[in-house]
């Protein structure tokens, strides 16, 4: 009997607990700058990119937009002035261009009473893992959020080689490089509604 007590009593509190958490979700549109790089090459040539014969890098910096959906759920809210906030982002870039480069983003961060937020997480991607660190502020207009964000993702140094060919034939040399992933800068926008 006790250990239904406890059970019938721990879950209470853990569906009282959760019923406290505000949960936000919304849409999200933004512009993201490519710095050279493989992704930024992809925008430029696509599939028909040599990567055997071509650096990394080599047609120079890219853009493009994204459009995806934010989830959002605060903890750590004490009442103070300050609350935590996790926020998970899938976002699809490219399509302006026709590509598809899907995206998903965990952010973990704070957020002031006054609606400036800042926090990093890991990105991932077509390109790979790597981690985002952003700044924003979130404007209200009675249960409206509008929250306004910018993302800045460094690039990673990586080596490349490229093959040498003569006449179209490969002959037996090839060159290795140093490359960089290409960092990204965002600009994203969006709205969600509290309840």
């Amino acid at each position: 009997m006790k250990k239904i007590l406890l059970t019938l009593v721990l879950g209470l509190g853990l569906i009282t607990a959760n019923a406290q958490i505000e949960k936000l979700a919304g849409p999200r549109i933004g512009f993201t700058y490519i710095g050279a790089g493989p992704t930024a090459d992809f925008l430029h040539e696509g599939f028909d990119f040599d990567e055997d014969n071509t650096q990394y890098g080599s047609t120079g910096p890219g853009y493009t937009t994204q459009y995806g959906w934010q989830w959002e759920s605060r903890f750590a809210d004490g009442g103070g002035e300050i609350v935590g906030i996790v926020e998970w982002i899938v976002l699809v870039a490219g399509m302006e261009q026709g590509k598809f480069l899907p995206s998903a983003t965990s952010i973990i961060g704070l957020r002031t009473d006054e609606g400036l937020e800042f926090g990093t997480g890991p990105n991932l991607s077509l390109s790979g893992v790597g981690m985002v660190f952003g700044i924003g502020y979130n404007f209200k207009s009675g249960n409206l959020n509008l929250p306004v964000n910018i993302a800045f993702m460094p690039g990673r140094s990586k080596n490349g080689t490229v093959y040498n060919f003569n006449n179209g034939t490969q002959i037996n040399e090839e060159t290795n490089y140093d490359y960089d992933t290409g960092m990204r800068i965002s600009i994203m926008v969006g709205f969600n509604m509290s309840k």
